[in-house]
């Protein structure tokens, strides 16, 4: 795959994107496909689009994502945490999910 170069000499990351949009990209399986909704290709190339967007996201930018949806989840357990346990105070709650964190560790060593 050849790529294009910009003045500073790095990467275009439009150059590829010619050759991922004529990659299959399917949304639905292959039973679902046969069942008809207006919606159906809409959703398909909404899909398309994204998964086409994600394969020419950098390396650094998806790992730095992947921060971003961890913390972005540990605000809304805390959340949650907060409304089973309308005593605890923010230390508490802080406490929990760090015990649901470790819980989840342990329950994923023993596969």
């Amino acid at each position: 795959m050849p790529m294009q170069s910009d003045a500073n000499n790095a990467p275009d990351k439009n150059a590829n994107l010619s050759e991922l949009r004529e990659v299959s990209v399917p949304y639905r399986a292959a039973k679902f496909r046969e069942q008809s909704s207006p919606y159906a290709a809409l959703a398909d190339e909404i899909y398309r689009e994204r998964v086409i967007r994600a394969r020419g996201t950098p390396p650094e930018e998806k790992f730095l994502a992947g921060e971003e949806l961890f913390e972005y989840a540990c605000q809304i357990t805390l959340a949650g945490i907060r409304n089973q346990n309308l005593e605890f105070s923010e230390e508490d709650c802080r406490r929990e999910l760090n015990r649901r964190l470790e819980l989840r560790k342990r329950m994923e060593m023993r596969r």
